[in-house]
């Protein structure tokens, strides 16, 4: 299992888990928090699948759709339908900030979806809509608040 030290990716002070759920699956990442407006931009777009989310993400943050996608092809490759041995090492070896780009595709790696970096946690639930920040330590508020008002207009609920 390559993670993210291995492709050159930086861990930051600022990195964040990043989890995201649409009605084709669930993905977890790390990645710097400063990434935040573009993700509240992808969310914006309306679409509810990973796919439509990803397409937007392009639009605003090409290298962190890059970093997503390459890591979804890589988690594919490495663990098959009923056999996550890799994921499940990577999760129980490496701390949070370091495990790879994953699907969210058993209990286990549904626990490891929630559990934060030093930093925090924030779930995007495309169907349902919804932002949660389970734990945030990295305090971009200023830079987002208008983008968290459109939203919330939009429909969406942020939960802190």
């Amino acid at each position: 299992m390559i993670h993210m030290a291995d492709r050159g990716e930086k861990v930051t002070m600022n990195s964040l888990r990043f989890t995201i759920v649409g009605s084709d699956g669930a993905v977890s990442f790390v990645y710097d928090g400063s990434v935040l407006p573009h993700l509240l931009e992808a969310c914006r777009a309306g679409g509810t699948s990973l796919q439509d989310f990803l397409e937007a993400l392009g639009w605003h943050d090409p290298r962190l759709r890059e970093h997503v996608s390459c890591g979804l092809a890589v988690f594919d490759e490495h663990n098959v339908d009923g056999c996550y041995a890799s994921i499940h090492q990577a999760i129980q070896h490496f701390r949070s900030d370091e495990w790879p780009v994953f699907r969210v595709v058993d209990d286990i790696t549904r626990e490891a979806s929630l559990r934060p970096t030093r930093t925090g946690v924030i779930i995007f639930n495309l169907v349902g809509r919804r932002i949660v920040q389970m734990h945030n330590g990295y305090d971009q508020a200023p830079h987002v608040s208008r983008q968290v008002r459109q939203l919330q207009r939009a429909g969406w609920q942020i939960v802190p």
